[in-house]
Order: C-alpha cells, then sequence, then structure tokens
C-alpha cells in the first residue's frame, strides 16, 4: 500500500508541476484542455501496436515486451491521473482513501505476488487492453477502470514492484522532459538512435538501488548535447 500511495503522491505532484494546482476542473495554466481518458485511449492503442496484430504486415514477429511495459507504465500514469481527478470533483475521498480502495480491489492480491507469465496468446492479450478502453467511456467507476488496468500490467509482466520501479523512473524521466523543453516542443527524445525510455530502462538495470535525484542526474549526463 505504501507503494501506490506513494506513486499517487508523485502523480499528483507531477500534473501539479506540469498543469497547474488545480489541473482537476480539466484545463491546464495554460487553459488547454484535459482528456485523461483520451490519453488512456491513446496509450492503450500504442501497447496494442507492440503486439504482432496486423495480418497484412511483418506475420512472423514477436511482441515488444519490453516496451509493452513501457506502454502500461504510460497508461498507469493517466489512470492515476484519472482517478484523482474522480475523486477530487465528486468528492469520493482523500488520495490515502483511493490508494486503501486500489489495494481492496479484486485481482490486487494477485497484483502484490511474483509475475506469473501469462498463458493468454496475443490476441487474447488484445482483448484484455480492449476491455480497458470499454471501461473507460461505459460509465465504469475508477475503481473498476484500476482493475482493468491491473490485468493489463499482470499480463504485460509487471507486478507492483516491477510497476512501481518502473514507474518512478518514468516519472523521473517525464519530470526530465518538462525541464529540457517537453511542452515548448525543443526536448529531444532521440538518444543516438534510441528512445530516452531505453535509455531510462537501462540506467534502473544497471543500478537497481538508484534514487530518483540519482536517476535524474544520470539522464542529465546521457542526454545530448547540442
Amino acid at each position: 500500500m505504501d507503494k501506490i500511495l506513494q506513486m499517487l503522491k508523485l502523480q499528483q505532484k507531477l500534473n501539479d508541476a506540469t498543469n497547474g494546482e488545480g489541473w482537476e476542473k480539466g484545463i491546464t495554466k495554460n487553459g488547454k484542455l484535459i482528456d485523461w481518458k483520451r490519453c488512456t485511449y491513446l496509450e492503450c492503442a500504442e501497447l496494442i501496436e507492440s503486439y504482432p496484430w496486423k495480418h497484412w504486415k511483418n506475420i512472423e514477429a514477436q511482441p515488444d515486451h519490453e516496451n509493452i511495459k513501457i506502454e502500461a507504465v504510460d497508461i498507469w500514469h493517466f489512470i492515476m491521473s484519472q482517478g484523482l481527478e474522480d475523486y477530487k470533483i465528486q468528492n469520493l475521498g482523500t488520495i490515502e482513501d483511493l490508494a486503501t480502495h486500489i489495494g481492496n480491489l479484486s485481482n490486487f492480491q494477485s497484483f502484490n505476488k511474483e509475475v506469473t507469465p501469462t498463458t493468454k496468446n496475443n490476441y487474447e492479450q488484445i482483448e484484455v487492453v480492449e476491455t480497458l478502453m470499454r471501461t473507460l467511456f461505459c460509465g465504469g467507476s475508477t475503481e473498476k477502470l484500476m482493475e482493468a488496468f491491473i490485468d493489463v500490467a499482470m499480463q504485460s509482466g509487471l507486478n507492483l514492484d516491477s510497476l512501481y520501479k518502473l514507474y518512478v523512473g518514468k516519472n523521473i524521466l517525464n519530470q526530465f522532459r518538462q525541464d529540457h523543453g517537453y511542452k515548448e516542443g525543443t526536448y529531444i527524445k532521440i538518444w543516438y538512435g534510441q528512445e530516452d525510455n531505453v535509455t531510462m530502462q537501462k540506467v534502473l538495470e544497471e543500478h537497481p538501488d538508484i534514487s530518483p535525484e540519482e536517476l535524474y542526474k544520470a539522464l542529465e549526463a546521457a542526454y545530448p548535447k547540442g
């Protein structure tokens, strides 16, 4: 539960810094409309693109398992943001209440155990992602949305511990992006032939106990100059 609460607090802090306090009302400090459901939907589509689902192209290809995990973490950013907005605007409770309710979900105990490889084939896994997409727009509660996400995370090869590790890494990367011109369109996303996500993952793999502050410094050292 500490990890769930910490991730929610990190997401609240990131949203406050990026969008301005009061973002829960659906407008950023720059007057841009916020639509977390649309953000989530499009990230789900990107996750599906990591599977070789096309019957006319690269039919012998394998799923990009590492990117599937990254896309699941990206979805988690937006799912948490939707939950934080719901709880604030609908007066459903505090951030601690949201964390408690996530911990009480029917599939949370399985999520809090060792990773169990999925037995679903590629198409069945895509259907689980599409269930999350339907839940977004079919009036599902915040809790149902979280529950559908956990199903996606587990089949993506993530449990609570690995989600937490990658989330903290991506959270720091997102802060780094904002500090280096992401919103202005000047940020360099491809670092020496690979996406910044890949560099972040490599740093985490090589230094599993790295602190958020140290990770930020490592990204700064690796960022393309000039």
